[in-house]
């Protein structure tokens, strides 16, 4: 589904955020990127998403070069990845229903089809009752389903997760890892970047350690290790 081909990444700082990364994720995948900070996972996720463009090397997703898209072909590549934040990145003045509709009005989806997709996914996070209610009057897990609920609308084949857990408390942080095996389970390929050591260990995924720009680690069934 996605493939790093001898990528690298130079900042104009003079900053080598990725060297020469090989990697293949498949086809629904769930894997963890795993690695201090500065070690180069948000770089890489960028370079999916099109955020950035790598210095060397081909970032293939569902066999396309993506740095060679055409700028009229990269909103269509967005589509089909979700993104999940650790900030969560809501709209405040917006209610839950609207934040999730956002989502698909930016694309041009008619509002018929709005009003039919944002219950369903709302439903599937389990904030079906919580649609009214503005993001300061939720949880931060809440506020997380929300960001969970607003990436999916799209169904999109890939999710990518940025310390998705990172803001919240050891049983919220499971009942969204349990979501997000959900998800999973249902063919969506998942992208987890975090330092929530516990787990990691006990999923067991594929596991992809980053340090100084370099895999130094692809295990699958793995576990979380100091990669410093």
């Amino acid at each position: 589904m996605i493939r790093f081909y001898g990528v690298s990444k130079v900042y104009q700082n003079g900053v080598t955020a990725l060297n020469n990364i090989n990697l293949h994720i498949r086809k629904g995948e769930f894997l963890f990127l795993v690695g201090p900070s500065g070690a180069g996972k948000s770089t890489l996720t960028k370079l999916i998403f099109r955020e950035e463009l790598p210095t060397r090397g081909q970032v293939i997703f569902s066999g396309k070069n993506v740095a060679r898209m055409r700028h009229g072909e990269i909103p269509y590549l967005r589509r089909k990845i979700g993104m999940v934040f650790q900030d969560f990145r809501l709209l405040p003045q917006k209610k839950v229903w609207e934040n999730v509709a956002f989502a698909l009005e930016v694309t041009g989806v008619s509002r018929r089809e709005i009003k039919r997709r944002v219950p369903e996914a709302l439903k599937m996070v389990g904030l079906e009752d919580k649609a009214g209610m503005l993001p300061t009057q939720l949880s931060g897990g809440e506020q997380q389903r929300v960001g969970i609920a607003r990436a999916m609308i799209n169904n999109p084949s890939l999710l990518v997760a940025d310390e998705p857990t990172g803001n919240l408390d050891p049983e919220t942080s499971w009942e969204l890892m349990n979501l997000f095996q959900e998800i999973n389970q249902r063919g969506t390929t998942i992208i987890m970047a975090t330092h929530a050591w516990d787990i990691v260990d006990k999923l067991k995924k594929r596991v992809v350690a980053l340090n100084c720009g370099q895999i130094v680690r692809d295990e699958e069934g793995g576990g979380y290790r100091d990669e410093a």
